[in-house]
């Protein structure tokens, strides 16, 4: 009996490289969702609780102004942009979620009732977002960049006593990573001692390591991706562009495919090759 083999569920993180334009949000949405891509995930903060007001008054020069109030301000999305977005994923059927970094957020983001949540590595030790995300019950991606073996601990532990579906991403959190810094083997190592699927969020600027993720059994896979990677923002230099992600979830339904079931099979197409190079031998009885 064949047994279909399952690709990583490929997202496309937009995040904040839509730089605050609704139709550049929407360009990229298009693109994953041309590029073969399962979901496309934003980010959310309200900045007044996720920086303080020394920093958001101090300098920050950007197309918005001259302060780090207008350069955060201006690249969060609102009400209106959100059931833009709901509603042009909903047309190409792509699946968007987003990951909150405080409290107020993620309560703003249940009135779009999207299928999936994300824990973002720098939230993992904020144990009552954990606990907001946790109870609301839908499948959670949660990446673990920057954390220790007892951070991850106590998420689990939390998504666990609610009863919330869940699987770990390893991540590094460097934009962008080295190579060197991959460290792949922690998608088996978070396998094995947390008995859950494990996925791979990445932020090399290439796509070698993403494919070998996948190949080691990452479950779902998450880049970063960009219109442009010259275009002004953290992220972009750490995104992938379109012919690159494309390329990407090619190769990773490649490599799914190869993977096989690791039975040791005779095709008949080996057997008619083998009849002719084995010709020589000597008959066996």
């Amino acid at each position: 009996m064949n047994t279909k083999i399952k690709s990583p569920f490929f997202i496309a993180e937009i995040g904040i490289n839509h730089n605050g334009d609704l139709n550049k949000a929407k360009e990229l949405i298009k693109l994953a969702s041309d590029a073969g891509c399962d979901a496309v995930k934003f980010q959310k903060r309200d900045v007044d609780l996720v920086y303080s007001k020394e920093f958001l008054d101090s300098p920050r020069e950007s197309p918005w102004g001259d302060t780090q109030r207008d350069q955060k301000e201006a690249l969060e999305f609102g009400a209106f942009e959100y059931k833009e977005i709901d509603i042009y994923c909903r047309e190409l059927s792509i699946n968007w979620f987003v990951s909150a970094w405080d409290l107020k957020s993620q309560e703003f983001l249940k009135q779009f009732n999207t299928k999936y949540n994300k824990i973002a590595s720098p939230m993992l030790k904020y144990t009552d977002l954990l606990k907001k995300v946790a109870e609301e019950g839908k499948h959670t991606f949660i990446s673990t960049g920057m954390s220790t073996y007892d951070d991850i601990d106590n998420a689990v532990k939390i998504f666990k006593e609610q009863n919330c579906s869940f699987e770990l991403m390893h991540c590094v959190s460097t934009y962008p990573m080295r190579e060197k810094d991959a460290n792949l083997k922690m998608i088996n190592t978070l396998r094995n001692k947390y008995l859950c699927n494990v996925g791979y969020s990445g932020h090399e600027s290439g796509t070698a390591i993403s494919i070998a993720a996948a190949a080691l059994g990452a479950t779902s896979i998450e880049r970063h991706i960009t219109l442009d990677r010259s275009m002004y923002g953290s992220d972009q230099a750490a995104s992938i562009d379109f012919y690159s992600l494309k390329y990407l979830v090619g190769a990773i339904k490649k490599v799914a495919l190869a993977q096989g079931d690791g039975k040791k099979k005779f095709l008949e197409e080996e057997k008619i090759i083998a009849n002719k190079l084995r010709d020589h031998l000597p008959k066996t009885t």
